[in-house]
């Protein structure tokens, strides 16, 4: 079984975040980047399924930019078969639906049995991706699983729906995304980080996956406006001067909070 696993190099979550004011694209060197935890805890996923299974291959797919590989070759330490990146400088603020159809076409070109992605990441939250890259490769999709039970025919979990939970299965070929109740990632030993040196990692552009990022006839989405946050306000204080009830309450009620 060959199964890809979908990462993403992500600004650090414990750091500031920041946008380019003039381009509307996050500021990346803002912050140390590092793989998206999401994309670690779905190649958990696979790296168990392929510890209980000798002979499955795990592919990790990232498009990133090529200061990216040594996240890669963080999660080819972690245990991951080979890894594919993929590079171009035209996917620089790519948007969600040409995301999705470059990864499609990588995916396509990897080969692949089983897709395993984060349900969103933690930098853009579309969550949508897996769900536009199973109808690029026209394959059923099952999404947002808190769990996961892979087969030789099929995969199967179980996602929360309202008052409970809902139990879905698909026939591989499939894609599925995985939230963080599943378990934490494994760490990368030393004897993982020396063997990622010597691990396959391809680098593929869009004119080896036949992708036009500037199609005319294709629908993109642009940003028209962006703006700074504006700072916080220290808000209202009230001194209790035996009638602080009364003035919480006015507040309250003129705010539209009660």
């Amino acid at each position: 079984m060959k199964i890809v696993v979908l990462a993403k190099e992500v600004p650090d979550t414990y750091a500031d975040r920041k946008l380019d004011l003039e381009t509307g694209i996050a500021d990346r060197d803002a912050s140390d980047r590092v793989p998206d935890e999401i994309g670690e805890r779905a190649l958990e996923v696979a790296l168990a399924h392929a510890d209980a299974n000798p002979g499955t291959e795990v592919v990790v797919l990232m498009m990133a930019a090529e200061p990216a590989a040594p996240s890669v070759r963080k999660l080819l330490a972690m245990g991951a078969t080979r890894a594919v990146q993929v590079v171009d400088a035209q996917l620089l603020g790519a948007d969600l639906a040409l995301t999705a159809e470059v990864l499609a076409r990588a995916i396509e070109h990897v080969g692949f049995d089983l897709v395993i992605a984060g349900n969103q990441s933690t930098d853009g939250s579309g969550g949508v991706v897996p769900a536009m890259i199973a109808e690029h490769l026209d394959v059923p999709h099952a999404t947002n699983l808190a769990s996961v039970e892979i087969a030789d025919d099929r995969v199967a979990g179980s996602r929360a729906v309202d008052g409970g939970s809902a139990r879905v299965t698909a026939t591989l070929p499939a894609v599925i995304s995985i939230t963080e109740q599943l378990p934490d990632p494994r760490f990368a030993n030393f004897k993982g980080i020396m063997a990622a040196k010597k691990k396959p990692l391809d680098v593929l552009s869009l004119a080896d996956l036949g992708v036009d990022a500037e199609a005319p006839d294709v629908a993109r989405s642009i940003m028209l406006a962006i703006a700074e946050r504006p700072p916080r306000s220290a808000g209202t204080k009230i001194t209790d001067e035996g009638d602080a009830g009364e003035r919480l309450a006015a507040y309250l009620v003129e705010n539209r909070l009660a």
